[in-house]
């Protein structure tokens, strides 16, 4: 008996202990798990891309006491890349953090009283799962500050611990980074945008995984020219002076383009400007707030952008958004927040993906008109269903939507041009996100001929195709727009004016010793096999001497040739406007202002009594020459 008396001390130790460890293991520590909730493709074009959610999941813990003051902390991130979201309240952020994802109707914003920096949560008491911020009426909506170019800060957010039966989740959202300045990578693994996360004091929210791959940089757009068969040009397209394009509509913006440019063809359509999705949902909407219906199944209007929706699921399933996500510029967003700090404006782009096209050395007297909507599938233009509008804007390509309005027919409208350079700016009204697209907007080239004045005059026009508005601020900001991009310009050959000419060579022409030379030029652009007819003026080029070893004769200019008519005159009596020259002999080269003309010369001694010979005129530079000197390409004619 006095040895079981013994063990009593020892077994009370044991009871003790085991007692201590099953309340250690019944209590699980608090601490966070860092998780994103989605990895996007961004565009390595863009100044400010939304990145991917990050969520804290949070267990155990023990909730905070009845009336004591919930534990607040302070949260900061860092990218390895500059933030770009939009100080909606300098210094404070659109960037948020939502605590236990609030339903859109139980979302309750911080807005600290006077003479605080947050707003402080009385605990609830130790059983349970701690505050409930889903639909306490609690605040679980906070407002991120700058804290320098590629940080953010929260102050002051309570952190409840769940208890060991619940959870909790802190999503940070609405984080706009430039990927611009990350580049794409030259290897097979993408450019990753990575966010660093610091919470202090530690000891209130132990972290796990502070780093996290938060978006992955991609081109966002390839441009390409096509024509309107749908086949790519890279040399653009070449025009002659003396023929002209589109005339119909050169000069008088109020006349249709011979009435074809609508449903039935777009066989007057000089080149049809491609923008290519370089991933899929590279090109968004601005909001998912639907387009104005126009009756039919499908059918909507892309003249007016409408007023935006809330977008406020955060992390679930949303409201017109497509595989839960709403693949639209704007973010998170809560029109119904108040206009405190701004946090009504959290979330929201200025507008959709807008697409530029540049023009520049665009000839004198020559205009450029661009399709109001795109063309889809390469045939036909409309109003309904366009997935793209024209719109006006400042020179960068930002600016509230302003549909342009069109002209001659309500599918086509004229490009400001000045110096030569003009821009068209397109928005993006609607997309697939889960297609990888094409938008193909038609360029028209017009202009009359008048090779009297020069008009229009000789030279190549470029096109770039970029995003829009372009933009160099990389920082946060409270006025650049969003979205933004770095101007990355891809350039291409659009068109090429060049002038109408045939060079002709008559290789040896004489009036000395008796002898003259008769010389006719004729212009063959009319002909039955339907040639746009042209006319010009041909410069007579003299090379040799005259009798007794005199200078050759200036270069003469002949009044126009009308097509299928021509120019004759003899070196001792002239004709046709060219002035003789007597006792000439050398060569001549003719530059005529029009194509397929073809010289005849005819050498004989006076009235033809003794001998004669006839030839006709070389045509230089034909299409197979390979070193042209004259620069022109002419009518390939053997001799």
């Amino acid at each position: 008996m006095v040895d079981f008396r013994k063990w009593f001390p020892a077994l009370a130790v044991v009871a003790v202990v085991l007692g201590s460890a099953g309340s250690a293991k019944a209590q699980t520590p608090f601490g966070c798990q860092t998780n994103f909730g989605g990895t996007p493709l961004v565009r390595a074009e863009g100044l400010a891309e939304l990145v991917g959610d990050v969520v804290l999941n949070c267990t155990g813990g023990t909730p905070t006491a009845l009336g004591a003051i919930v534990p607040q902390v302070n949260i900061q991130i860092a990218l390895n890349t500059n933030i770009t979201s939009r100080l909606v309240a300098d210094p404070l952020s659109e960037a948020l953090i939502l605590i236990d994802d609030p339903a859109p109707a139980q979302q309750v914003t911080c807005i600290p009283a006077s003479g605080f920096t947050s707003c402080p949560i009385q605990g609830v008491g130790t059983t349970g799962n701690g505050v409930n911020f889903k639909s306490g009426g609690v605040p679980n909506v906070y407002q991120g500050r700058s804290a320098g170019t590629s940080q953010l800060q929260w102050l002051g957010v309570p952190i409840d611990p769940p208890g060991s039966t619940g959870s909790r989740t802190i999503r940070i959202t609405n984080v706009r980074a430039n990927a611009s300045q990350l580049g794409t990578s030259s290897t097979l693994i993408p450019t990753q945008i990575q966010m660093f996360l610091s919470i202090t004091p530690f000891q209130s929210l132990p972290l796990n995984n502070p780093q996290q791959t938060v978006a992955y940089v991609n081109p966002g757009l390839t441009f390409s020219l096509r024509t309107a068969t749908s086949s790519d040009t890279s040399s653009g397209v070449t025009f002659l002076q003396c023929v002209s394009n589109n005339a119909d509509i050169s000069g008088d913006n109020t006349k249709a383009l011979n009435g074809t440019l609508a449903s039935s063809g777009l066989n007057n359509v000089t080149l049809l400007a491609r923008f290519r999705e370089g991933f899929p949902s590279s090109f968004k909407r601005r909001n998912v707030a639907p387009l104005t219906s126009t009756g039919g199944a499908g059918s909507f209007s892309a003249d007016s952008s409408p007023a935006p929706n809330n977008q406020d699921t955060p992390g679930g399933i949303c409201p017109g958004c497509v595989a839960g996500q709403y693949f639209t510029e704007t973010g998170f967003y809560n029109q119904s927040f108040t206009a405190t700090n701004g946090l009504n404006r959290a979330g929201l782009a200025d507008h959709g993906t807008r697409l530029m096209l540049r023009f520049a050395g665009v000839p004198a007297g020559a205009q450029v008109f661009v399709g109001v909507y795109e063309a889809p599938a390469g045939v036909s233009l409309a109003g309904t269903t366009s997935r793209v509008r024209l719109i006006s804007t400042d020179a960068s390509g930002a600016g509230a939507f302003s549909a342009v309005s069109a002209t001659s027919g309500g599918i086509y409208a004229p490009v400001a041009l000045t110096g030569g350079a003009g821009i068209a700016v397109y928005e993006v009204m609607s997309s697939d996100p889960l297609a990888q697209e094409n938008f193909d907007v038609p360029v028209i080239l017009a202009f009359t001929s008048n090779t009297s004045t020069n008009t229009p005059g000789l030279g190549t026009a470029t096109i770039t195709g970029s995003f829009a508005p372009l933009s160099t601020v990389i920082t946060q900001s409270s006025s650049a727009p969003l979205p933004r991009f770095a101007d990355t310009p891809s350039s291409k050959t659009g068109f090429i004016i060049n002038a109408c000419s045939t060079n002709l060579l008559f290789p040896f022409v004489t009036n000395q010793a008796g002898f003259d030379t008769g010389i006719a030029i004729a212009n063959t652009s009319l002909d039955p096999f339907g040639t746009k007819t042209q006319a010009g003026a041909c410069i007579v080029n003299y090379y040799g001497n005259t009798t007794g070893g005199g200078a050759a004769p200036a270069a003469a200019t002949s009044p126009s040739v009308a097509a299928g008519t021509e120019l004759v005159f003899t070196l001792s009596g002239g004709g046709g406007g060219v002035a003789a020259t007597p006792g000439f002999q050398g060569y001549i080269i003719a530059q005529c202002a029009f194509q397929y003309g073809h010289g005849f010369a005819f050498i004989s001694d006076i009235a033809g009594q003794k001998v004669a010979e006839g030839y006709l005129a070389l045509v230089m530079d034909s299409t197979a020459s390979t070193v042209p000197r004259s620069k022109t390409a002419s009518e390939p004619l053997g001799q």
